[in-house]
């Protein structure tokens, strides 16, 4: 893979590791699971999306995360983490931070990780959507998802745009560290499209294999020359985590993914 053709600035340079990881499993995962599951047209949440917890096996899947982080050698260990500002993932980080002996203020709290913007969608469950939305989920179908904006929400396109200037701090600020980037399912999948060079059909050919693990963990690793990166894992889930259990449910309604 050749960054040097996939992002801007053929001289750029990288991080000497980065890792893109979704949060741990959320009270909004399980909701969603039982409003799909019993037909429900609303997920009830005591939370605004940004408030969501973790669930109580969230919890175990982040200290899983940080333990197998803490077993890692001290030089191959992340020197910086960047996070949503969402609840679920400062979670999710914090427990990494407190393997690495960082203190929570030392996470760097970056609002363009948080989770895509569903606007009118939100909290709807799929067949929700196409009983209340059904023009809307028909522009859906007709559009598609990369580019689909729902009214008040975001696109897939939105995300990446906000994701530019994530990879260009980077480039700029992070050479030559080792970078744990924590947020959702669809921002491990957009920052895989610009660190990887991918187009649309790439991306949700992805997309369609599955959901991103709750603590699933997206590697790469800089050449010699720092210039280009290398993939080494997608999804990946350590032997401690795959223990605990997981869930691949998105955060939000399916339909509007």
């Amino acid at each position: 893979m050749d960054q040097k053709s996939a992002m801007e600035g053929v001289t750029a340079r990288w991080p000497d590791r980065i890792w893109v990881v979704r949060h741990g499993q959320s009270a909004g995962n399980v909701a969603r699971d039982h409003a799909e599951a019993e037909g429900i047209t609303l997920i009830e949440l005591e939370h605004r999306d940004a408030d969501v917890p973790l669930s109580a096996l969230g919890e175990r899947q982040s200290a899983a995360l940080a333990d197998w982080v803490g077993k890692m050698p001290e030089a191959d260990r992340p020197t910086v983490v960047l996070v949503s500002p969402y609840v679920r993932a400062r979670q999710t980080a914090e427990a990494v931070a407190a393997v690495l002996g960082h203190p929570s203020n030392a996470l760097i709290v970056d609002e363009r990780l948080r989770e895509k913007e569903f606007g009118v969608l939100d909290r709807y469950t799929s067949s929700g959507i196409r009983a209340t939305f059904p023009e809307l989920a028909e522009q859906r179908k007709l559009v598609g998802k990369f580019y689909f904006r729902p009214p008040g929400g975001e696109s897939w396109c939105d995300v990446i745009l906000r994701l530019r200037g994530v990879i260009a701090d980077l480039q700029r600020s992070h050479v030559g560290a080792n970078v744990m980037v924590v947020g959702h399912q669809v921002i491990v999948n957009c920052m895989r499209y610009l660190l990887e060079g991918l187009d649309e059909r790439a991306i949700l050919d992805i997309d369609r294999e599955g959901d991103v693990p709750n603590c699933g963990v997206t590697e790469y690793r800089a050449s010699d020359a720092g210039d280009a990166l290398e993939l080494v894992a997608t999804n990946f889930v350590p032997a401690e985590l795959a223990q605990q259990g997981r869930t691949g449910a998105p955060d939000t309604p399916a339909g509007a993914r």
